[in-house]
């Protein structure tokens, strides 16, 4: 028999014929922080065991160690006449390793979300003052903030590396923050793609070859439009190829926005910044994909609720 509780209060105790319970009873905020902070920790091992730590953790430092290479060879290097310039700037560093953080957010996702769909937990979450809308939230808020961390952390690295080589502070802080507004928008499309395609499916692994499928198959399909755009129409056409991929949409919002060099993804073909009207598509492509997908992660887990 389930206790009532006082007006007032969003938590639930279910007396089940244990001892009573007379401590505080914790509501829906309590609770959403709880599963944020497991799905947070979780996407980096935290709370698990031993082999579950080893591949997050090794993609960590795969995306940390080169920003590190890149400070060290920058020692070397000695300023030319117009003053100390970066090997690699801020912006185009994730897109350079962007196999990284797919195959982070590819392990990681499904770990998040799948286990609940394929051992029915579900119901247990939905049995508390917890609704489906707060679940897909908090899933979605621990995976975008430990991906966050993933592809900011080596940003930090170069940033701290310029300063100690005494680049000019006002200018790398600048570019630091541009490359950490742009990665919103790169973190915020992979989150929820990769969250969506998980909750598709029960099967873990399944849900990691899709993803990986999906990310990686779009970033191929987009280079190689952009490449036959840039060859037969125009260089600022390639700029349009991008909207088939979510890398190659940040890396032209970032051009876009900033003004920066898109990385060259086909050497055949030079890389040109976006346009206004091929900027302000790929920066409404971008808040699309990402509106489309939480709003399809919703109807899912409404779904599930409801089942």
């Amino acid at each position: 028999m389930a206790t009532t509780t006082e007006p007032g209060k969003t938590g639930a105790i279910h007396n089940i014929g244990y001892r009573r319970y007379d401590g505080p009873r914790l509501g829906r905020r309590d609770i959403f922080l709880a599963l944020y902070g497991q799905t947070l920790k979780g996407t980096f091992g935290i709370g698990r065991g031993l082999g579950a730590k080893i591949f997050p953790w090794l993609l960590f430092g795969s995306t940390v160690l080169p920003a590190f290479i890149l400070v060290a060879v920058q020692t070397q290097i000695p300023p030319g006449p117009e003053g100390p310039q970066l090997l690699v700037e801020f912006g185009a560093y994730t897109v350079m390793v962007q196999a990284v953080p797919s195959l982070f957010l590819a392990s990681q996702a499904p770990q998040a979300v799948s286990r609940d769909l394929r051992f029915h937990t579900l119901p247990l979450y939905f049995s508390r003052p917890l609704s489906y809308v707060d679940y897909v939230r908090a899933r979605v808020a621990g995976i975008a903030t430990g991906l966050g961390i993933l592809v900011a952390a080596p940003l930090l690295v170069m940033y701290i590396g310029a300063l100690l080589l005494e680049f000019p502070i006002g200018d790398m802080t600048l570019k630091l923050l541009a490359a950490l507004v742009s990665l919103v928008f790169l973190v915020a499309m992979f989150t929820m793609i990769g969250t969506l395609i998980a909750s598709v499916t029960p099967r873990r692994g399944l849900g990691v070859a899709a993803i990986i499928a999906v990310l990686s198959g779009s970033y191929m399909a987009a280079t190689f439009l952009q490449a036959l755009l840039g060859s037969f129409v125009s260089e600022p056409a390639s700029a349009w190829g991008g909207l088939l991929s979510p890398i190659t949409i940040y890396d032209g919002i970032q051009a876009f926005l900033f003004g920066w060099s898109p990385v060259d993804a086909a050497p055949s073909t030079p890389a040109v910044a976006p346009g206004a009207a091929a900027g302000l598509t790929l920066l409404a492509a971008a808040v699309a994909i990402t509106a489309l997908c939480y709003r399809l992660l919703l109807l899912r887990y409404r779904k599930v609720s409801r089942s």
